[in-house]
């Protein structure tokens, strides 16, 4: 039997520690938390789970809060028409909504984590409570054939040099800042639809609605994105979660009213319920090398860390556990060396270089084309369509989405039929 230790219990660590489990491999998992202090503690994301990541929980049985959580059937895109709110509050310049072709969801971290902790532990996993050191990683490559590092922040990340050829960003590129709330309203325009709503507001940042189950039921997550030094920069130092909120509805009222309109009886789901933060979009070399000379292999966003404006995170790192596992999996009773390391990490990056590619794009400004792509799917509904479906598939945007001909020959095929 194969011994492997899982540092981390995020997304990727829980779905790789509970799916090599079901595979009959002896896994190890260490948490700096319990269950318990996860679930009542602080919201750790903005999770928004597409299709092809869903699949992959359904895959392995552990899609447990499927029935119970709301199911985003679109996406919807709005764009602030520029400088509109200098004088009052912001006018629209663009509206659409864009249907997907499999339903997406969120679950609040705090109760999948929990969840899935718990229920790998009642199958028989070795849980262990400790927050991890590279000293002990160091003792612990010795007594077991693969040790994963999925905890994407402290000392351990430190192993992973930065890939610079992969990372165009040194600073981080947005100021971050999160609200689950209950009592926000439908959107008027599809009152029977639950959908994610991605407000655009031009030189100063973003606004994502999106329905979501947490500890106390159905909410809905308030998410701004803002360019650092803007206007939307003003959580850093904010430590009272009501008047994180306040904030949060405050510049809604002003750069994105249509979404606050729907928000007047928004209240937090608990004091928990805020999150603010930033970090700079780096990609990482995937193998650290410890002091005793073993190496160990990074998971997920310990690797390629993506900013949240495209909603990737937990995508990618599902989609990430589903490599590993298959490549684990696939090696039989064989050394885990460098070069299956490398080798692993590459079947991973296959598809995350498409998240990062897009992802780094739509944190600058956008150019031309893409202003009248995102202008288009207003008046042509399978351009909305699938630019709502590249969420699932980033890969797609490569067809129409860079390059100017490409998209201009798009829409005009797309208008012609």
């Amino acid at each position: 039997m194969r011994k492997i230790l899982v540092v981390g219990a995020g997304q990727s660590g829980l779905q790789i520690a509970l799916g090599l489990q079901s595979n009959g491999y002896e896994v190890t998992l260490m948490s700096n938390r319990t269950a318990d202090e996860i679930r009542s503690g602080r919201v750790m994301s903005t999770q928004c789970m597409f299709h092809t990541a869903l699949q992959h929980e359904r895959d392995l049985q552990l899609n447990f809060w499927e029935s119970q959580a709301p199911k985003i059937e679109g996406l919807g895109v709005s764009v602030a028409a520029p400088g509109s709110w200098s004088e009052g509050p912001a006018a629209r310049a663009i509206d659409w909504l864009g249907r997907f072709d499999g339903f997406a969801q969120s679950v609040d971290q705090r109760v999948k984590m929990a969840g899935w902790m718990e229920t790998f532990a009642q199958r028989g996993g070795q849980l262990v409570i400790h927050g991890a050191a590279v000293g002990d990683l160091d003792y612990f490559s010795r007594t077991y054939d693969l040790v994963l590092v999925s905890a994407g922040k402290g000392e351990l990340v430190q192993m992973f040099g930065r890939d610079a050829e992969r990372s165009p960003y040194s600073e981080p590129q947005r100021a971050l800042a999160v609200s689950y709330v209950h009592g926000l309203g439908p959107r008027p325009e599809h009152p029977d639809t639950e959908g994610v709503r991605c407000n655009l507001v031009p030189g100063v940042g973003e606004l994502f609605v999106m329905p979501t189950l947490t500890t106390s039921g159905r909410a809905d997550i308030l998410f701004w994105e803002g360019i650092p030094g803007g206007p939307l920069d003003v959580f850093n130092g904010v430590k009272d979660p009501a008047e994180h909120l306040s904030l949060t509805l405050g510049l809604m009222e002003r750069y994105v009213p249509w979404e606050y309109a729907r928000a007047t009886k928004a209240e937090l789901t608990d004091a928990g319920g805020v999150l603010s933060g930033r970090y700079a979009p780096t990609v990482r070399n995937p193998v650290g090398r410890l002091p005793g000379g073993g190496l160990v292999l990074g998971v997920a966003d310990v690797v390629v860390a993506n900013d949240p404006i495209t909603g990737q995170g937990s995508n990618s790192a599902s989609k990430c556990a589903a490599a590993y596992l298959s490549s684990i999996l696939e090696h039989g009773d064989k050394e885990f060396d460098e070069t299956w390391m490398r080798a692993t990490f590459d079947r991973y990056w296959d598809t995350a270089q498409h998240v990062t590619k897009w992802t780094n794009a739509m944190l600058a400004p956008p150019p031309e084309h893409i202003l009248n792509l995102i202008g288009a799917a207003g008046q042509l509904q399978p351009v909305a369509d699938r630019f709502a479906n590249g969420f699932n598939d980033p890969a797609d945007f490569e067809n129409y989405f860079y390059d100017p001909e490409k998209t201009a020959a798009y829409l005009a095929e797309v208008a012609g039929a």
